[in-house]
């Protein structure tokens, strides 16, 4: 299937607050120098953000990983997940047209669609609030015909039952998912007929559905605010290491790690650690304005592509704020990194990819590893 992007795109994109500080705190989870393993997850929220992946959005998720463009379209046109149209303001719906839904009335589902949201898939409905596709096996095969909206299955369907659910997400109501024919979870529709004890004192809902109910909005895109942002990989919040049992041989272990064995062979008592004093907090640094110009100068402005983490967007964003060559940056001072810094898209790359080393060898006229391959036509 051919993909392409909306052939009407907004003028820019930028992540909410809260979900720029989400991106970062994926950023990292990866390895210094390998940022760009977090384009599928900011992909997302992007999309999440929006309703649909717009062009600026990709572009934005691009520079803020210092990857070129056409890499993040690589992967926003290679996975389906990723909606290249705009989507209906309430919902889109995903229709799952595999075998055991076919089987059990998809394509009834389907004409639903077209009556009641449009003729065709990935079209806005009259009111905007509803577009549609028909998708592949969502797993749900026990519980045919089923659809996806939002974030919620919706099982067990008639063509009657989800015009009704369609209403009713219309009208601002979020309608319980889950199997709409009476069924706790994917049992048999005759009844259980083993582990019987099993269903007495059951909850109202199967646990995907509660938790849903519990939510009150799952159809509500996520927009950042829904939990505490946590970088668990960065120690905060970590959970402890599970203890051994006492007397066991990862016990003995544990408790003799350290402590030096006697003439006897009995590992002595280990003195007891030095509380370590708390690192004082990084003080804040005042931004100074470094030299700026309003063009390059004569002979043209530096290939700033050269340096690594910088992409076609960020050197037009240089260039904009008034550097055009590799020894105006190579002279930045820490004030004068914290201006710059104050006015990307994305704080914090300037020492994490090295602009300044980089510079001042550029600027010498040497090459840098990452230059060369710039030179070779092995980066775009």
């Amino acid at each position: 299937m051919l993909r392409r992007l909306y052939h009407d795109q907004p003028e820019s994109f930028a992540f909410t607050p809260e979900n720029q500080k989400w991106a970062e705190a994926q950023i990292t989870k990866y390895p210094e120098g390998r940022a760009q393993s977090a384009v599928i997850p900011l992909l997302w929220r992007a999309q999440e953000q929006e309703g649909w992946l717009t062009r600026p959005a990709i572009e934005y998720v691009a520079d803020m990983l210092g990857m070129a463009n056409i890499r993040a379209f690589e992967v926003a046109s290679f996975y389906f997940m990723f909606q290249l149209t705009p989507t209906g303001s309430v919902a889109h719906v995903q229709v799952c047209g595999t075998t055991s839904c076919m089987i059990c009335g998809a394509e009834k589902l389907i004409e639903v669609c077209k009556d009641k949201i449009a003729d065709k898939p990935f079209t806005l409905s009259e009111d905007g609030k509803f577009t549609w596709e028909e998708v592949e096996c969502l797993g749900a095969c026990a519980n045919a015909p089923m659809v996806q909206i939002g974030k919620d299955y919706f099982e067990d369907l008639t063509a009657e039952r989800f015009a009704e659910i369609l209403d009713e997400l219309c009208a601002g109501k979020v309608p319980v998912p889950g199997p709409q024919n009476g069924r706790f979870a994917s049992e048999p529709k005759s009844g259980l007929t083993s582990l019987k004890e099993f269903d007495s004192g059951k909850t109202q809902y199967n646990a995907s559905v509660q938790l849903a109910v519990d939510l009150g909005d799952t159809v509500k895109r996520i927009d950042g605010t829904e939990v505490p942002i946590l970088t668990p990989w960065l120690g905060k919040g970590k959970p402890s290491a599970p203890k051994a049992k006492k007397g066991s041989a990862s016990d003995t272990a544990d408790r003799s790690k350290g402590r030096p064995a006697d003439e006897t062979g009995v590992s002595k008592q280990a003195a007891p650690a030095k509380a370590t004093a708390k690192p004082e907090p990084a003080a804040e640094v005042a931004e100074a304005e470094p030299a700026l110009l309003t063009a390059p100068r004569e002979g043209g402005a530096d290939d700033l592509k050269k340096l690594k983490g910088v992409g076609p967007k960020l050197e037009q964003t240089l260039n904009e704020l008034g550097f055009y060559h590799f020894d105006q940056i190579a002279a930045w001072t820490e004030a004068e990194i914290a201006w710059v810094d104050n006015r990307l898209k994305f704080k914090g790359r300037i020492t994490r990819d090295g602009w300044i080393e980089q510079a001042k060898t550029l600027a010498a006229g040497e090459d840098t590893e990452f230059s060369k391959r710039v030179d070779k036509g092995d980066v775009y």
